[in-house]
């Protein structure tokens, strides 16, 4: 195959990459919490087709993974008992059948056994790590800026909240939640304002991501349209070179 196919479909590659990254983002815009994503690329030296004068190098372009902006969102009033924002850096912590993960979306509601859980019916995990329970004949669910919980004068728990120094160590891992790839242990984010009543929404910005959805769909066009030239141009020359012989 011809050098310039082989580097432009390396680039299809990353551009398709890319293209699904943006439309996750896009369909993710009005999910709370939800960070924006990026692909990262990178070029790496390939050895030329085999010609006459040994050929020039040429380079690759490769996926080198995503990254992720984890900047705040815009918090958004609801009302809700459980709904629960944090503003300024770290995570909620949760409880999964494969371990602690941590997750921004505050969207909480109580549990058929009281427990204070995800959307997902993961339990919310207190400061200590155990699950925080509610009394539905207590009252009324008070949560404080510092996330302390609290029934009428009984305090119940206090809503976890983690924070990470290098945050490179976070994975996705599905339901809106993270896991800790890294070494690092959590510690605890005393400077994190938790806000009942709220939610944070996603740092997507909508308009911008449409544009860039437009753009590398342009671009994979024209990526396209380049291949299908040089193939043609293949072509032709082994035709013009067989009636030469």
């Amino acid at each position: 195959m011809d050098n310039a196919l082989y580097v432009g479909l390396s680039r299809q590659m990353t551009l398709r990459r890319e293209l699904d990254i943006v439309a996750n983002n896009i369909a993710n815009a009005n999910t709370a919490g939800f960070k924006v994503e990026d692909l990262m690329v990178r070029t790496e030296p390939g050895s030329p087709a085999r010609t006459l004068d040994g050929g020039s190098p040429i380079k690759f372009v490769l996926d080198d993974g995503v990254a992720r902006d984890f900047g705040q969102g815009v918090l958004t009033k609801t009302g809700g008992d459980f709904d629960v924002a944090i503003e300024g850096q770290g995570f909620f912590k949760v409880s999964t059948a494969s371990g602690e993960r941590y997750t921004r979306d505050g969207r909480f509601t109580m549990g058929p056994e009281g427990k204070l859980t995800t959307q997902g019916g993961a339990p919310v995990l207190d400061d200590g790590g155990g699950e925080i329970l509610i009394d539905p004949l207590k009252g009324p669910v008070n949560i404080a800026r510092d996330g302390t919980v609290s029934q009428g004068a009984e305090r119940i728990g206090k809503v976890g909240v983690a924070r990470f120094g290098d945050l490179a160590s976070m994975r996705k891992d599905g339901d809106n939640l993270y896991r800790n790839v890294g070494n690092e242990q959590p510690q605890q984010a005393p400077d994190a304002i938790v806000h009942q009543g709220m939610l944070e929404s996603s740092n997507v910005q909508s308009v911008l991501q449409i544009t860039k959805l437009i753009e590398v769909s342009r671009a994979y066009e024209r990526m396209a349209k380049m291949m299908d030239q040089t193939a043609e141009l293949s072509r032709s020359s082994v035709e013009r070179l067989g009636k030469v012989q």
